[in-house]
């Protein structure tokens, strides 16, 4: 039992003691009870190493009032990457209302977000409820549901245009500390017609996102998804969330050179515990030790005015706070303790999908048993800040910002005498560089942005401008180049900003972008319906990486000389995370071919390794040669595959593990597929597609089918 058992760091007593603060409200009587919850944190027995520190002075106190606001401090608070999934529709937006309120930043973690939520609430009655959130309490009017960081996972569920141009911030998740090396998880049973229809998937199917990004595998690779978010959205700055362990001091450094705005440091307390056990016990480190070893590797290599800091994991109260202040950090993310703080009593079952209070469940009978406010979120926040304007007057500073890095402030504490820990050496945390007197690297400046490329191009033409304006036809033809990213991007942002991601051609809006030359990364990224864009030459990686919608074709010039068919044109991970539109390419890809596609459709005349892999809808067709571990992980969508050789081979190339491989049983699947080899032939004249379109009869039993369980009463 807890009473006998090993301390744990959110203990029922902490936990009641907080919830005992937070019903008193912001008031005199609730503070002294956050001042019990406080004392029980720090009386605890030592379990991090900021227990081990406590602080030191160098000036004399200072008048409360001469302090700055709680508002200012709270703008600097963040909540950690919590899903809509793994938490309740009611605890996540719940959350989010609260944090908007005092002027910080929550996160949606990976997952989307649903459109209602992205403009401020009209509609609160004098009882704080609303029709259109009519599962919450304690609104008000002008309450904003959204959460300003979305964050980017490798599955990349629910990233479309609209989703990332509602961002102030979009941080890509490389990691959690709370489990370091493994991805998100979420049980099929909380994935029910809601969320699965956020996340573009099947209800009742596990998602996972691996560790890794599939379109990250060097400092490059993360550099260029940087840009691609820039591009998409030049106001918003993009986080690197990282995991706190040994080296990650070199790892921050290349992610500051690759133009992040944030790096967060995530230490491996905390999580909304729907990790098994085996993912969270003994692993992952303090974020003490990677705070520390990334503030003084960017300090060192005239890296750290480049980029701000953020440290989460575990954070309980302004004590924690301004201890990472002082090792460097200047934003702070709570987790564990947000959910604590609107009701959560640490059942510690959240992966059952049984919570009893509502927070981490989809099971709308218990959802129902949900108790917190936005007003819960913010009393807490309220305390904390509070918190750390009493410690700021007692070390005579009058902001956070004039003793953050300051670790001179810090000293292992005399009072604690371990076994353990007396050898301990605690200079690698609080003997950091010396910025008493130089603090101009706390100077990060606006967003940092992409130089002027070829969109910033065309939306300076009239014709486009009017075309988005109000919604009409244009068409254009530029030349392109290698050095030519992301194309398109821009353009789709301008557009999914003022109409979102259907409006546009809802309103018989269309542009089409015709191109010729070789495209450099990540052509097409995030195009939007109403666009087409054309391409005579080739492209490089992540064409048509997280579309939405539209088309794009993709074809060699005329009379090039040899059999497109036989040709790779365009590179690897095209079609990532794709979450609708078309892509037919004359011609083969790389590797990773719509790797979690979500919803698009593509024709491709064959394609390296791991085609289709990880997907979740969509149909994809391949008309050419395939290499291996064709429908890993594929959970939805349908592919065709042409096997031309027909030797008994193919089956050796394809992940059984999910899949069912069958030959084409119906005519509706036959007819799919032919309607789509006809409008590959109508974007691409493609002679591969026009051929087998002439021999169909001769052509049909040659095409395998891969379908998943979830597709498996489609008629096909």
């Amino acid at each position: 039992s807890y009473r006998t058992g090993e301390y744990h760091h959110n203990s029922p007593v902490l936990m009641k003691s907080l919830h005992k603060a937070i019903k008193q409200g912001n008031s005199k009587e609730g503070y002294d009870l956050y001042q019990l919850y406080m004392e029980s944190v720090r009386s605890r027995p030592i379990t991090s190493l900021r227990d081990l520190l406590e602080l030191d002075f160098d000036r004399e106190p200072i008048e409360l009032d001469q302090v700055e606001s709680a508002e200012s401090i709270m703008a600097r608070f963040c909540t950690g990457g919590m899903s809509l999934g793994a938490l309740s529709r009611e605890a996540h937006e719940t959350l989010a209302i609260g944090v908007n309120r005092v002027g910080g930043k929550s996160n949606s973690g990976e997952g989307g977000e649903d459109p209602i939520r992205f403009e401020p609430l009209s509609d609160v009655d004098g009882d704080g409820h609303s029709p259109t959130f009519s599962h919450l309490k304690g609104l008000r009017n002008g309450d904003l549901a959204t959460s300003a960081i979305k964050q980017v996972a490798s599955g990349r569920f629910g990233v479309t245009p609209e989703y990332l141009m509602s961002a102030k911030q979009i941080e890509i998740k490389m990691g959690q500390g709370a489990k370091p090396g493994e991805g998100g998880q979420l049980p099929g049973k909380k994935v029910d017609d809601y969320i699965a229809g956020l996340r573009l998937s099947k209800p009742g199917v596990t998602l996972i996102s691996p560790p890794p990004h599939h379109d990250i595998y060097s400092i490059e690779d993360l550099a260029q998804l940087i840009f691609d978010l820039h591009q998409i959205n030049p106001e918003a700055g993009v986080s690197v969330k990282l995991v706190s362990e040994v080296g990650i001091g070199t790892v921050a450094a290349g992610v500051a050179k690759a133009n992040a705005d944030v790096i967060q440091i995530s230490g491996h307390d905390g999580g909304t515990g729907a990790s098994p056990l085996s993912s969270i016990k003994h692993a992952g480190s303090p974020w003490e030790l990677g705070l520390a070893e990334v503030h003084r590797t960017l300090f060192e290599n005239n890296l750290r005015d480049r980029t701000l800091l953020r440290v989460d994991g575990g954070l309980k109260t302004g004590l924690d706070v301004l201890i990472a202040a002082l090792m460097g950090a200047e934003e702070f993310g709570f987790g564990t303790i947000a959910m604590i703080a609107e009701g959560c009593i640490m059942a510690r079952i959240c992966h059952t999908n049984g919570c009893p209070v509502g927070i981490t469940t989809q099971n709308e009978r218990l959802r129902k048993k949900f108790p917190g406010t936005p007003d819960n979120i913010v009393t807490f926040f309220q305390f904390v800040a509070e918190e750390i304007r009493m410690l700021l007057a007692k070390l005579g500073y009058k902001s956070l910002q004039e003793v953050i890095g300051r670790a001179d402030l810090l000293s292992p504490r005399a009072d604690v005498s371990l076994e353990k820990s007396e050898m301990l050496n605690l200079n690698f945390i609080t003997k950091l560089p010396n910025v008493k007197s130089n603090r101009n690297w706390l100077n990060h400046g606006a967003v940092n942005s992409n130089r002027k490329g070829l969109d910033d191009e065309l939306l300076e033409e009239k014709e486009i401008k009017d075309a988005i304006e109000t919604p009409g036809y244009t068409s254009i033809e530029r030349n392109i180049s290698n050095s030519d990213r992301t194309v398109g991007a821009r353009i789709a942002g301008k557009i999914a900003k003022k109409w979102g991601n259907k409006g546009f051609l809802q309103r018989n809006g269309s542009l089409q972008l015709n191109f010729k030359g070789s495209a450099g990364q990540s052509f097409a990224a995030f195009i939007i319906e109403g666009m087409q864009l054309r391409l005579e030459g080739e492209a490089n990686d992540y064409v048509g990486k997280g579309m939405n919608g539209g088309v794009c074709s993709i074809f060699p010039p005329l009379n090039v000389g040899f059999n497109p068919s036989d040709a790779v044109i365009v590179g690897n991970t095209c079609l990532y995370g794709a979450t609708g539109g078309s892509l037919f390419v004359q011609g083969r890809a790389g590797e990773r071919f719509a790797v979690r596609n979500s919803a698009a459709k593509a024709v491709v005349e064959g394609s390296g390794d791991h085609l289709c892999e990880y997907m979740t809808g969509g149909i994809v067709v391949s008309i050419g040669p395939c290499g291996s571990n064709i429908g890993a992980g594929m959970t939805g969508g349908i592919a065709y595959v042409l096997d031309e050789i027909d030797d008994g081979s193919f089956h050796s190339y394809v992940n059984q593990e999910i899949v069912k491989i069958q030959r084409i049983e119906s005519e509706s699947g036959a007819e799919e597929l032919k309607k789509l080899l006809k409008e590959h032939v109508r974007q691409t004249d493609s002679i591969k597609a026009s051929c087998i379109l002439k021999s169909w009869d001769d052509y049909r039993p040659k095409f395998w089918q891969l379908v998943p369980p979830a597709e498996s009463k489609l008629p096909i």
